[in-house]
């Protein structure tokens, strides 16, 4: 089985023209279960997170005026969504997924999140489309288990923006190990300190990007000898984002999600993968690159 997370409330209804492309949690289940990529039984729906997993990494101030609809105009304009009760449900919801994600991937060696990799969430707020950061939240959770073994968290984030909250959570936190390759000039405008930083100049082609990830992660595996690898997949490195600046193609992105999940696979790292951003103009070459990874664990763990 390929344990994978999703709940119809990760598909919220948004304003009409709202740049996030949202109806690619309700698409891209569908196409996987249609490609014959997934079957049903590889899906479960997760609940939604209790308040104790989410104050691990989130302040309880923030915790509580995000969940009762007390966040200023100005806090509500930077997530990018407009507020409602519905939205806290879908974001709460997508955090436990990961979490749930992360128990199962310790039985099967991977699990996926059809959401999540909210990495812009930082303790005591919101920005970037990220309301609660799920794979610290996973992260967090593990580390506060002793017995699942899990004693180093590794945090890859190759989506095409710097996992600022994420850096920033875990900054005097030695247990974890931040990792992020992202666009230098892209958002966010003010970077947070990552363990490890790589900042990509724009128009990074798949041979550069690849040859930069498979000079690097071998080695970040060796050095820090992680028990769990929680990985941010987000697509916006395609050429065709409208939000990224770097120019992978699909063949490439398939590549780097391939480079990853093999070293997981090759070093018996349980693996929790989610899906991330993804801005193309054409939601096609967002489904298609997400589906890749998908099918990409399938085939190794297949």
């Amino acid at each position: 089985m390929l344990p994978v997370a999703w709940a119809p409330c990760y598909a919220h209804p948004l304003p009409e023209n709202h740049r996030f492309p949202m109806l690619k949690y309700e698409l891209l289940p569908a196409q996987l279960l249609r490609e014959g990529i997934i079957t049903e039984a590889d899906l479960f729906a997760p609940a939604p997170a209790a308040a104790a997993d989410i104050l691990r990494v989130h302040t309880a101030d923030y915790y509580h005026r995000l969940t009762t609809g007390q966040l200023t105009r100005q806090e509500e304009r930077a997530t990018g969504f407009p507020w409602s009760p519905q939205l806290v449900q879908r974001e709460v919801t997508i955090l436990e997924g990961t979490l749930e994600a992360a128990r199962r991937a310790l039985q099967t060696g991977v699990a996926l999140n059809i959401a999540g990799g909210t990495h812009h969430a930082f303790a005591d707020r919101g920005e970037g489309f990220c309301l609660f950061n799920d794979q610290a939240a996973g992260a967090a959770y593990l580390l506060a288990q002793p017995k699942l073994g899990v004693g180093k968290v590794l945090i890859v984030d190759l989506d095409v923006h710097q996992g600022n909250g994420t850096a920033r959570i875990f900054e005097y936190e030695p247990r974890v190990f931040t990792f992020s390759m992202h666009g230098a000039r892209n958002y966010p405008g003010r970077k947070e300190r990552s363990d490890l930083d790589l900042p990509l100049p724009d128009g990074t082609t798949d041979a550069e990007y690849l040859k930069l990830l498979a000079d690097t992660l071998p080695r970040l595996l060796d050095e820090v000898q992680p028990d769990f690898v929680f990985y941010q997949a987000g697509v916006d490195v395609l050429t065709t984002d409208k939000l990224g600046y770097l120019s992978l193609t699909r063949e490439g992105c398939r590549q780097r999600d391939q480079l990853v999940l093999r070293l997981c696979h090759q070093h018996r790292l349980p693996v929790v993968v989610c899906m991330g951003g993804g801005y193309s103009p054409r939601l096609a070459d967002i489904l298609d690159a997400h589906v890749n990874t998908f099918r990409t664990a399938t085939e190794i763990w297949g």
